[in-house]
């Protein structure tokens, strides 16, 4: 419980506050305008009263515009924070890269462009940087995984695009299969954690109900193995919620451009009824069921014996093979088989049955 709580408070330190902002760009504007009160002071008369009167007139509207400015710097400062939280870190790095790399050439064609006339060769040159920096960053980001796979490095599990980005919910979390499912490789990237949820985990797990105790132990017990898992990327993100830990976790989701882990039916509903993508674990259970279920009937044409004595071996369209007892005498035939069990296997479903007519 005390890494949760290192966890929560590391990203606070880290995270200048706002108000440090603001005045910092007041003190540099009240700084400014004083310069600029004296220096027109001193052109209009030499009188030291008039001179100190235009510094502290300079400094009174460097400090109400450096307000101003200030708040507007830190909400622009806001957007592009969450702007960049949005692009995946190797994608940001192969930008930057192919920024820096349209910023050299630019250099390079300056030493032909300056031998223009001043006049028209500043323009020019400020123009082609401009345009190669950006056409850089974005030839970077798109080429992102061909960049590192030159240098034979894998861009990070932290989502190579914004629909690899996956919130997870608590109720995925206590659930347990998201560790089957990531196994196999059905989900990847990078996985997002808010603070609300742990915070319902360790709740969950200090209760006195040793079966909701038990819920919330295993729920931090599948974060922990998943934080191990060499294939992805888990990032615990702390930030001030609303109080309801569902509709967080649904902004976390938009912001980021990701999808919603979960096996709750109604928090899948509010996201759905939002626009963001839900993964649902319930829903993909459902879609790899098996298509037959004990005492149910299928017919089957019996191909060939199987190995054990009275077996016959059939197959189903889709290629899956069904074994029926007592089957080998109607090799060669449809039967009506009922079902009696179904096996799934590492190369595939087995059916077993027995025939209606025996």
């Amino acid at each position: 419980m005390a890494q949760i709580e290192r966890v929560s408070e590391e990203p606070r330190r880290a995270r200048p506050p706002r108000g440090v902002l603001v005045e910092l760009v007041r003190l540099i504007l009240v700084a400014l305008f004083a310069v600029a009160g004296w220096q027109i002071a001193d052109q209009v008369t030499a009188a030291e009263s008039q001179i100190l009167l235009g510094i502290v007139l300079g400094s009174a509207v460097g400090y109400v515009v450096g307000g101003v400015i200030g708040r507007r710097t830190v909400v622009a400062m806001s957007a592009v924070e969450r702007e960049f939280r949005k692009i995946p870190p190797s994608e940001l790095l192969a930008g930057v890269l192919g920024l820096v790399l349209g910023l050299l050439i630019a250099v390079l064609l300056s030493f032909i462009l300056f031998r223009l006339p001043p006049a028209a060769a500043y323009p020019t040159a400020t123009f082609v940087t401009v345009i190669l920096a950006y056409l850089g960053y974005r030839v970077g980001r798109g080429i992102h995984q061909e960049l590192f796979g030159l240098f034979g490095l894998k861009p990070r599990a932290a989502g190579s695009r914004p629909g690899e980005v996956n919130v997870l919910d608590t109720s995925a979390l206590i659930d347990g299969r998201i560790l089957d499912v990531v196994g196999a490789g059905f989900l990847n990237g990078a996985f997002l954690v808010h603070i609300g949820v742990l915070r319902e985990l360790q709740t969950i797990a200090d209760s006195s109900d040793p079966r909701r105790r038990s819920r919330g132990r295993r729920g931090l017990d599948v974060l922990r193995i998943l934080q191990e898992s060499p294939a992805i990327e888990i990032d615990l993100v702390d930030e001030q919620g609303s109080g309801d830990v569902d509709a967080d976790l649904v902004r976390l989701a938009r912001q980021r451009g990701g999808a919603v882990v979960t096996t709750d039916a109604n928090l899948a509903k509010v996201a759905a009824a939002l626009d963001v993508p839900v993964r649902s674990l319930n829903e993909l259970t459902l879609a790899l069921r098996p298509p037959f279920a004990p005492g149910e009937e299928v017919t089957v044409h019996l191909s060939k014996e199987g190995r054990e004595s009275g077996q016959g071996v059939g197959y189903l369209e889709d290629g899956t093979m069904v074994v029926v007892e007592g089957g080998r005498e109607r090799v060669g035939s449809d039967v009506q088989v009922t079902v009696t069990n179904v096996l799934q296997t590492g190369t595939g479903r087995m059916v077993f049955g027995r025939m209606d007519d025996r």
